[in-house]
């Protein structure tokens, strides 16, 4: 079984919202720490922020965030989300199956279980299981704060 870049790259987004709570981070802050294509970031940020898993702010301000609490996120949802469309084998997708064997074949049921007991285990992971505590993550992920905000005001002139 092989997951999607899609998918690798949506949890990557989520686990830097996670270790970056309270700020809201820009695609290509995420792209930099988690050594991603930032053109594949941005279609994975409008797949999570259309499934509801964070939220985006437009302006000079703007960036990501989680939309929820990371206890409330689902690995085994988010994965359902960018793993769907994707058959785990030919025989799954009717419209492009040429296997002969598909109509007396048992495999495909045995593997249809092993694949729903593979998002069943990944259902009781959430976004927080797997960032909470984990301080080796948490510093490859920080995002140091923007240019911006890190530079001291200049002083008054008397």
């Amino acid at each position: 079984m092989r997951l999607t870049t899609k998918t690798n790259l949506a949890a990557r987004v989520l686990m830097a919202c996670a270790c970056n709570q309270g700020k809201t981070l820009r695609t290509a802050e995420i792209a930099q720490v988690s050594n991603a294509s930032l053109n594949h970031l941005l279609q994975v940020v409008n797949g999570l922020q259309a499934h509801g898993f964070i939220e985006t702010l437009r302006g000079r301000h703007g960036g990501l965030r989680l939309a929820r609490a990371p206890e409330q996120i689902s690995m085994g949802s988010v994965f359902r989300v960018f793993e769907a469309g994707h058959p785990f084998a030919e025989c799954f997708d009717p419209e492009t199956n040429t296997c002969p064997l598909s109509n007396e074949c048992r495999l495909r049921g045995f593997i249809a279980r092993a694949v729903e007991a593979f998002y069943h285990e990944l259902d009781m992971v959430t976004l927080a299981d797997l960032t909470h505590g984990n301080c080796g993550l948490e510093a490859l992920l920080s995002v140091p704060e923007t240019l911006a905000d890190a530079c001291p005001q200049p002083m008054a002139r008397a």
